[in-house]
């Protein structure tokens, strides 16, 4: 069986992925902060396919465990999808963002992305060769890595962070057949945008910021996320992918 390990996994865009990767027969191991009590009820739905480990991706001990968990319990991973990633406590302009508020996002969305990347890329390269992959690596990214957000400068930088550490895994690893890839989200349905709700209501129906004018969906992410773990793409790596509704395209 496939294994599949998804960070972020109790809402969002990482629970659409893990019902994604489920429907196509992965086993999957997922991670998030939520505590398993708060998660169960969820994760029951998908019938023992779903193993939900409590962890800190910013904390280097948290990491450890997980991975060694992973693969105590199912001996190889062929996917990773590093979901995982918070907004701003509270959003500052850059003028006054904090260094604790840097810190916390920072920690979590590139320095814990990174990490962990490293821990399964380690033990991915031990893996045999399935078709000459031995695994295959997707980072949830944002628009955010390229678009300036001054009231949020932090989750700015962290993402425009996973742009680059997708480029050094992609290059750093593809001797040895995993394949990295990013998907750069635009305007999501998610609790991280349910604050600003009205905010992007008005640009996409009133001043028709997206060409596509509708509120992406985290499974238009998931179903991204699977093409680029299937093989459909394995002549691609270090490649960023924008499903955003043509937000990246540059109009007059």
């Amino acid at each position: 069986m496939k294994i599949a390990v998804i960070t972020g996994a109790a809402g969002g865009i990482g629970y659409a992925t893990v019902e994604k990767f489920v429907g196509e027969g992965f086993a999957v191991a997922a991670m998030d902060l939520v505590p398993a009590e708060k998660a169960a009820e969820k994760m029951a739905r998908f019938g023992g396919k779903v193993t939900y480990f409590v962890g800190d991706l910013s904390d280097s001990d948290s990491r450890r465990t997980f991975v060694e968990a992973v693969y105590e319990k199912y001996g190889h991973v062929d996917v990773l999808v590093n979901v995982a990633g918070v907004a701003p406590r509270q959003r500052n302009d850059i003028l006054h963002m904090t260094e604790e508020s840097y810190d916390w996002v920072m920690g979590i969305n590139a320095k814990g992305t990174f990490f962990l990347t490293q821990l399964f890329a380690n033990r991915m390269i031990e893996q045999p060769e399935k078709d000459g992959v031995r695994g295959y690596i997707v980072n949830i990214s944002s628009m955010s890595a390229y678009t300036s957000s001054t009231n949020r400068g932090e989750y700015c930088i962290s993402k425009a962070g996973v742009s680059m550490i997708t480029t050094l895994f992609a290059d750093r690893l593809a001797e040895y057949g995993i394949i990295v890839n990013e998907i750069r989200p635009g305007i999501i349905m998610t609790g991280m945008t349910e604050t600003v709700k009205a905010k992007y209501d008005h640009l996409i129906n009133d001043v028709g910021i997206l060409p596509i004018k509708r509120w992406g969906q985290p499974e238009d992410i998931a179903r991204a996320v699977y093409a680029l773990a299937s093989g459909a793409f394995g002549y691609t790596t270090g490649q960023s992918v924008d499903v955003d509704g043509g937000f990246h395209i540059q109009r007059l």
